[in-house]
Order: C-alpha cells, then sequence, then structure tokens
C-alpha cells in the first residue's frame, strides 16, 4: 500500500458552536493522508492511474466551507466524499486543527484526528 499526504491545507472559515464563530470565522489547518495502491500510476506515468491529489484538496476546501458546530462533523463527510469519490483510496486519515480556539487559554490549536478504511 502506498500513502499521498496534503499537508497543511489552510483554510478560513466558520465552524463551531458559539454565535461568534460563525460571525467572525477562524483559521483552520488541515492534514490527510490516504493508502492506495499506486503501482499502475508509477508504471504508466499517468494521472488516470492514480488518486489526484487536486480533488482531494477539492473535498477538503468545499466541505471546509460548508458550517459545522463540531470539527468532528466535517471531519467526517471529507472522509466520506474521499472514499465515496476516489475509488482507488484505501483508507483516509484526516487531522482537521482549529487554530487558536476560543476555549479561554493560550492553546495553539484543538485536532481532531479521524481514520476510515473502505467497507
Amino acid at each position: 500500500m502506498h500513502k499521498i499526504q496534503l499537508e497543511n491545507v489552510r483554510i478560513y472559515t466558520n465552524h463551531g458552536c458559539l454565535h461568534e464563530e460563525d460571525l467572525i470565522g477562524s483559521e483552520y489547518r488541515v492534514d490527510l493522508e490516504i493508502s492506495a495502491n499506486l503501482s499502475r500510476s508509477a508504471t504508466s506515468d499517468d494521472l488516470i492511474d492514480t488518486v489526484d491529489y487536486v480533488s482531494l484538496n477539492k473535498i477538503i476546501v468545499e466541505e471546509m466551507a460548508q458550517r459545522s458546530k463540531l470539527l468532528e462533523h466535517v471531519a467526517q463527510r471529507i472522509l466520506d466524499r474521499i472514499l465515496a469519490e476516489e475509488s482507488l483510496v484505501e483508507s483516509a486519515e484526516i487531522k482537521v486543527a482549529k487554530i487558536n480556539p476560543p476555549i479561554g487559554g493560550d492553546v495553539q490549536s484543538v485536532i481532531i484526528i479521524m481514520r476510515q478504511t473502505r467497507g
């Protein structure tokens, strides 16, 4: 099994349970790692034989743009879409980080990590 990683996808959006988070938004960071058999594309050198990381990034950006109260919810939507739309992906792990969360302390980020394997 092979891996593709997208690291530090930075997005400004407005997830959260607080009304203020809806109004002002915050910074988020998404890291994604997928596992797939990339042997065919390693030989063919053809985009059709691999998992296009442009498509992965598009899924992240589109799902992060849809407001959720919980990071778990948006992370699950991203995982579900990747497995539904990218047939070569066998498993995916996502980290969604809220940068400088409003939790009343000096916290750099809160990170949700979720992993899903194809059925």
